[in-house]
Order: structure tokens, then sequence, then C-alpha cells
């Protein structure tokens, strides 16, 4: 047995300053833009390796099980979630559905600012209740790129609008995940987070579209993103606070798509917003002349179907895998654990982390029918099969698709080596414990932490279950909330989700943008940290200031 050392140097900042090493060596190698981020993400595995090694003093047999467990974590499930993803909009492509449904989303809308509410915002925010990790913004970069849109806005507009809905991702499961460690209700919890996040599912709209457009573009469409923010934020608050968590942000999204389709029946911008570059950012000429204007033929009836026909396959699908019944069904028929030797429970969580000495689990589960990447394959093939698409073609097309995808998926898999190792070591533990000493901020602070928890393992559920018992202790010990302080944890995490380094590469790798991840990171890395502190101010008005102390939920 090792016992994870949470202060390996004997001083809180020297062994914090070392636990910081891993990340800001990942962050400041990809934001550089001069190393490739597939390199970055190997160096930066190697540097976590000497930092837990020599630092934390991890014995190097478990250092090296515990990478080698994140790089196939990190192909199965998440690189198997972006690979169909992009098989499936391979498909539309060649198939010609893509053009009809560019034709579909331009019938509604012309105006670049109202696509990106319906499709990044809205549609991103149902994809993350149905299936989350990585699902929303596989798909609406691909989408999105598709309309024409520049590859930084597709991009990195994709990775903002994919916030608000994150703490109630793949039908509630980061609540799941954050009950599961604090042992309070996740109905309570689920709540709590409904009371914090509304306020900022009304602001990401707006912000969005203030970051694609200014402020002048935003203003002139602000009654249609008040419609998206409020027919998402209200429903967002009802249904977590008086039915369950598990369906948030599908009735939200649903909700939200609907009243927007609706509103721009009776009102559209007096002047169209045609531009798909992003305003203020230098996008090369090469990339501009390539975008085609789009086709203003109406769609005939059978047309608007056949455009629609796959998405509405892939919803349907993602509905039935995204269900617990459905999982306990297909995990029931096919499931491989396999207990990492020598790792699996070898290592121990120890207080004040944990409140007692906590067994980790190392354990890689094959539940390959359930996984959310074989749902989105059973979709894709369907869909080809229904578009005519032969088998021998779809063979091609995968093939095709492995190429286009294989230096992003090892990318993804480094990513998750890195998270999977510090987790297992304890050094994100010492970065959360830092947060903690910070006595009466610690609401605000409380918040970044668990930004830093969804930056470092790139889910909202991981940070939820890394730092969520750190979080209800350490409020207890404070007089705070622990309800309050576990939900600022999921709540705070979602602004996270857009710098962490493995959404990144899902964007750049939907939108074949590969090689400029550095360049999509220095854009969204501002948003991120202002939209934390935001939500780390709104949570401390919660704490001490009335009347916001009356939202919090004892």
């Amino acid at each position: 047995m090792w016992n994870q050392i949470y202060d390996p140097l004997h001083s809180p900042v020297l062994s914090t300053i070392a636990a910081a090493v891993p990340v800001v060596t990942l962050l400041v190698l990809i934001a550089s833009g001069r190393v490739q981020a597939h390199i970055a993400a190997i160096i930066a595995v190697i540097v976590t390796n000497l930092i837990t090694i020599f630092v934390f003093t991890m014995p190097v047999n478990m250092s090296i099980r515990a990478s080698i467990l994140g790089i196939v974590t990190g192909f199965f499930p998440i690189g198997w979630i972006v690979l169909n993803v992009i098989f499936l909009y391979q498909v539309t492509v060649t198939t010609g559905r893509f053009e009809l449904l560019k034709r579909a989303v331009g019938g509604v809308t012309e105006d670049r600012r109202l696509q990106l509410l319906l499709i990044a915002f809205s549609f991103g925010a149902f994809f993350e209740g149905a299936s989350g990790f990585g699902t929303p913004v596989a798909i609406t970069g691909a989408v999105l790129i598709g309309l024409g849109f520049s590859p930084l806005a597709a991009s990195g507009l994709s990775l903002i609008a994919n916030t608000a809905p994150v703490a109630f991702g793949a039908l509630g499961t980061p609540i799941q995940g954050l009950a599961s460690v604090t042992g309070l209700d996740p109905y309570i919890l689920g709540a709590m987070v409904g009371r914090q996040l509304p306020l900022f599912s009304l602001i990401v709209p707006f912000w969005v579209v203030w970051a694609f457009a200014g402020w002048r573009g935003m203003k002139d469409v602000w009654p249609a993103i008040l419609v998206t923010g409020v027919s998402f934020a209200v429903p967002q608050f009802v249904i977590s606070n008086f039915v369950n968590p598990w369906i948030v942000d599908i009735g939200a999204s649903l909700i939200s798509m609907g009243a927007l389709i609706l509103f721009l029946k009776v009102w559209q911008p007096r002047q169209l917003w045609l531009s798909p570059a992003l305003r203020g950012h230098d996008e090369s000429a090469a990339t501009m002349a390539t975008t085609k204007p789009l086709d203003k033929t109406p769609l005939t009836q059978s047309e608007l179907f056949s455009a629609l026909l796959p998405w509405i396959i892939v919803c349907v699908v993602m509905l039935i895998w995204g269900n617990g019944a459905f999982k306990t069904w297909a995990n029931g028929i096919f499931t491989w654990n396999y207990a990492v030797p020598e790792l699996h429970q070898m290592i121990n969580k120890m207080p004040p982390v944990a409140p007692a000495p906590t067994k980790e689990a190392a354990v890689f589960g094959f539940t390959y029918l359930s996984f959310t990447g074989t749902g989105m394959l059973i979709a894709a093939i369907i869909s080809g099969f229904l578009m005519g698409v032969g088998p021998v073609r779809l063979l091609v097309e995968y093939g095709r698709t492995i190429r286009l995808c294989a230096i992003s998926l090892i990318t993804i898999s480094a990513m998750l080596a890195i998270g999977t190792l510090t987790r297992l070591s304890g050094v994100d533990a010492t970065l959360g414990l830092a947060f903690a000493a910070t006595g009466v901020l610690y609401p605000f602070f409380g918040t970044l932490l668990g930004w830093l928890g969804v930056a470092l393992t790139g889910s909202d559920t991981s940070s939820n279950i890394l730092f969520g018992n750190l979080q209800k202790i350490t409020s207890q010990q404070l007089g705070l909330s622990p309800i309050l302080m576990a939900a600022a944890n999921s709540s705070g995490g979602v602004m996270g989700k857009m710098i962490d380094a493995q959404s990144i590469v899902v964007a750049s790798t939907a939108t074949n943008w590969y090689g400029h991840e550095g360049t999509i990171l220095r854009f969204v890395f501002w948003h991120s940290i202002v939209l934390a502190c935001l939500v780390g101010v709104f949570v401390t008005l919660q704490a001490y200031v009335y009347p916001f102390t009356e939202l919090v939920l004892k």
C-alpha cells in the first residue's frame, strides 16, 4: 500500500508549486503555438511522471501503470465518441445531406449570430444533456464549420456555449457523482446547482454572441438572445428544483430551441450578419475564400426530413444510451472490468481530502455496448443505410475518419493519462488543499476549485468526485453550508470545460483545424477565467449577503 502525500516538500507553497508544474507545462506548451498538441501532451505526461515519482514519492510502477490506465481510458470512452461523431459528420457530407441541413438552418435564419444561438447553445445543450463527455462540442463544432463559420469561431464559440448545461450533463451524471462522494441527497444538490446556474444560462448566450460579433453585433439581436436565455434558464430552475436533476438539460434545451425557432418566425434583425469570421481575429483569406454562399432555395418537406433524419436518429439513440435502465441492461450483456494489478486499491487517499484512509480504485471498465461512442456509431450506421450508403462505402469512410482523427486520439489519450496520474498520485488534491486554505474567501476560491478540477480532468463529474468531499469537509470547518459549496464545485466547474485540453482537442478535430489548439486555448482562456470568477462572486453572495442567502438550501 502507498499513502498519498499532500505536502511532500514540507512547505504548502513549494508543494503547491510542484503540483502545478504538470498542468502549467501542458497549457504553456499548447498556448505557445510552437509545439503541436500531441507532442505537448506527451511531454506533459513525462513531466507529470517525474513530479509524481521524485517529488510526491509515488512508486515508479504505480506511476507508469496509472499513466497507461489513463491512455486507455482516453480512447474508451472519450476518443471513441469523437471518432464516431466525426464519422457521422463525414457520411452526411459525402451524401449531400449536410448541404440540405445548411439550407434548413438558413431557412430559420441566415444571420450567423442567431445560428450560433440555435446550434452552439440550444442544440449543443441537448447533446450535453443526452450524452455529455465531449459529444456536444464535437457535434456543434462540426455543424458550425459545415455552415461556413471560420475554424476559430466554430471551435472557440462551441466551447464557450457548452458551459451552462454541463453540470446536468449526461442525464445528471455530475450530480450523481457529487452525491456519491459527499453522501448528500442528489435531488437537493441538483436543486442547489439549479439556483446558481440559471443566471449564467441567461448570461452565456449574450456572451457567445458578444465574443463573436462584438457589443454592437450583440445589441442588434438582444431580443432573440433574451428569448434563448430565458427559455433555457427558467426550465433549468423549475426542473432542477421541482422535478429531478436527471432531465434538466433535455427539457430546457428542447424548450429553448422551440422558443427561439418560433420567435424567429415573427422577428428577424433589421440587418443580417452574414460574416462567418470571428470579429477582431485575423482569419486567413484562404479560409474565408472557401466559404460558399448559402443556397436560399426553400426545402421541400421530403428534403427537410432527409436533412434532419441523421440528427433525429442521433437524438433518439443518445436518449436511449443515456438512460440508466438501458445502461444496466447493456452492461449485463457485456462488461469487462479490468482491475489494474499493483494499482487497484493499492493507494490510500488520506485526510483531509478523505475523512479516513480510503482505497483508490483503478479499474478499466470496458462496457462496450453502453459507451456513448458505440451509440453514436450505431446511429451513424443506421443513418448511412437510410441515406443509401452501402457497407463497403461506410467502411471506406470509416477508414478515412480514423486517419483524420489519429493524431487527435493520441492527444486525448495523453491528456487523460495526465488526469488519471494526478488523481491517483494526489497531485491535484495538493492543489485543492491550497484553495481550501483561503478562509473567509473560501466560497469564491472553492468555486474556482471546481473550475480547476474540470480544467485538469476534462469532466465535471470527475471534478465532483475528486473535490466534492473536500468541499464538504472544508465548508463544515468554516461554518458554511456543505450543500452550497458542493454545488459550487459543480457550478464553477462548468466554466473550466472550455479550457480543458481534452475539449480543445475535440474542438480542433471536429472543425478539422489540427495544429491550432494553442490559438483556441488563447481565445477561450480569459472567457473561462472571467466567467468562473463571476460564478465565484455569486456563490460568495449566497454564502454571506442577504437576500442571496435565502437561495441556499439547508
